[in-house]
């Protein structure tokens, strides 16, 4: 019997899910530092420290110059033993392709929070090439950034207007793929491939290239306008406000970029889009060709609030690298480079469920490959697996923190063993949400008021668990179950009320509540711990999952227990009179 590869499955309700090894697999991600899967000495003090967080997928990168480090010689050793101690840990690889891009553009920017100038830092776009790529201007020509004065400026940034870096990039894909097919395809220790990593030019809006502006001068490609056209309905909201001037226009079909879209640096961060899209194309079809594993790449995010117009993630094309599948150009990623499965958000400061649901568009698979590691990020991840049916959130830099440190480890730990439910609520769509409730300061206006929501008959109100004293964090998920009679509560710091949709209802309360646990991971069964009721209830209002240490104030009784098991199972019922 032949081994089934890894691929990501729709399922009949319209749900998507990762299989590997035939079964369904929930991936609780993580990803290292940019170089440290690099060394396989260095992983191996570092498998042990992931197990402990309860990570079982690692997302980490393969670079072009490790691997082909002199042309057309290839050394897999490295990574080699990289993949072989993972699978003796039982972990599951991601590998992040290095090739031709890394995100950034090698120049001083400047990473703003909260409106503060926090860091700056200097990045490079084609750092992970090989020196033979780096040191070949004339084969491998750069892109150029358009300076005051009509000046340009060479950067470190392969044009992705010439032939010769596609097509070596393509060849070591291809040799990579290969080796991976050939080394791991019986055990499938790798189970999904990121094509480069956070395309996109800094610095400018497109490439001021001889040969790039050339190709701007020519007429758009009538593939390109037959495919706006054909889709207008269909486009992201943003990208059709974008194109607003295109539909004014109305152009002959054999007119440039500028006469097409108008003249604008959303005219060129569109253009840079298509082409960036059909860079990865080719690569990402090349590798597929040989062995069929999913293919995405990440995004690195604008951020349409920033403070200054010199940030990391701006206002426009060029403050955050243009081309990149940011939400107003995602239809052009999806439409021109279909053979990947998904374009990914990586999200740190920008608003987490907005981005959960630009990332959703046209129904596409969600994965966030990069975010926040600290408990802010990790109480995030519940919107993403709850409300988007996300195949997999990873906090970056996991390699860096201590299990004891790492925000995550308790909420994965929740994860695996719910993790059934979990699936089965991904691969059915609209039977389960997935919230979170963030800190703040006593006095200050609460940045996570209660959710609504309905299945079936009963609408929820989903809010922060009572206490008298100050609320804490909290975050969870609720899953619809037996045709949305009953309810199971996932989480901590929140509490759920119900109310019956039926006109003839006049009133409604819970029938029981019950804290559960699991007993067998692999099929989600549960047992019950403790019939709950009483103060657990607010004497029968709401079911509260409570946080870890309740805030009582100065009310001198502890009527509010502290979570335990953190699963609950509820039943709500109502009158008709």
């Amino acid at each position: 019997m032949s081994h089934e590869i890894p691929r990501i499955e729709k399922t009949a309700d319209g749900g998507h899910q990762m299989v590997v090894n035939g079964k369904p697999f929930l991936m609780l991600g993580a990803e290292l530092q940019n170089s440290s899967m690099t060394s396989a000495d260095y992983m191996k003090a570092t498998w042990p420290k992931l197990k402990a967080m309860n990570i079982n997928t690692i997302l980490g990168c393969v670079t072009w110059e490790m691997i082909e480090p002199n042309e057309g010689n290839f050394d897999f050793a490295e990574l080699d033993e990289v993949i072989y101690d993972a699978r003796d840990h039982d972990l599951h690889l991601i590998l992040l392709w290095f090739g031709s891009f890394k995100n950034g553009q090698p120049t001083s920017l400047y990473i703003y929070y909260q409106k503060k100038s926090i860091l700056t830092l200097q990045t490079g776009k084609s750092t992970y090439v090989p020196s033979w790529v780096k040191k070949d201007a004339r084969r491998f020509p750069r892109a150029k950034l358009r300076k005051a004065g009509g000046r340009l400026e060479t950067t470190e940034v392969l044009s992705i207007f010439h032939s010769e870096a596609r097509a070596a990039d393509i060849k070591a894909f291809e040799r990579l793929i290969q080796h991976i097919k050939d080394i791991d395809e019986k055990n499938s220790t790798v189970i999904m491939v990121q094509v480069e990593n956070e395309v996109g030019l800094l610095g400018d809006s497109r490439d001021g290239s001889e040969v790039a502006n050339k190709r701007f001068s020519e007429p758009v490609p009538k593939t390109f306008v037959d495919t706006i056209n054909k889709e207008w309905d269909n486009l992201h909201p943003s990208l059709r406000s974008n194109l607003s001037t295109f539909k004014a226009l109305s152009a002959p079909s054999d007119s440039s970029w500028s006469a097409t879209f108008g003249d604008s640096p959303q005219t060129d961060e569109i253009f840079m889009a298509y082409n960036y899209a059909l860079y990865l194309e080719a690569i990402a079809q090349a590798g597929k060709s040989i062995y069929s594993l999913p293919l995405y790449t990440n995004v690195w995010q604008n951020m349409p609030n920033a403070a200054t117009t010199s940030a990391s993630g701006g206002n426009t094309p060029g403050e955050y690298p243009s081309g990149g599948g940011v939400p107003h150009v995602i239809d052009i990623w999806q439409l021109f480079a279909p053979t990947l499965s998904f374009i990914a958000p990586d999200t740190y400061l920008n608003d987490y469920a907005q981005c959960c649901a630009d990332y959703s568009h046209r129904k596409q698979p969600l994965m966030i490959p990069e975010q926040r590691r600290d408990a802010h990020g990790a109480r995030r991840i519940w919107c993403a697996l709850g409300t988007y049916q996300a195949l997999c959130t990873a906090p970056f830099g996991i390699d860096t923190l201590e299990p004891a440190d790492c925000a995550f480890a308790s909420h994965y730990s929740l994860l695996k063993s719910v993790r059934a439910h979990v699936l089965k609520a991904q691969s059915s769509p609209h039977i389960s949400k997935g919230f979170f409730f963030d800190t703040f300061d006593v006095g200050s206006p609460d940045p996570s008021p209660p959710t609504t929501v309905t299945f079936g008959e009963w609408e929820l109100t989903i809010s922060r668990s009572f206490v008298f004293g100050h609320p804490s964090e909290g975050y969870g998920m609720v899953i619809a179950m037996d045709d949305n009679s009953k309810f199971l509560l996932i989480g901590q710091g929140f509490q759920v009320g119900f109310r019956s949709r039926k006109p003839s209802a006049t009133f409604s309360g819970i029938l029981s509540f019950l804290e559960k646990e699991v007993v067998n991971e692999e099929t989600g069964e549960l047992r019950t711990c403790k019939m709950l009721n009483g103060d657990e209830t607010q004497s029968g209002r709401v079911c509260i999952m409570p946080s870890d240490s309740p805030d009582y104030g100065d009310f001198p009784i502890c009527i509010t227990i502290p979570a335990r098991t953190r699963i609950a199972e509820a039943v709500p019922y109502c009158l008709e009179e």
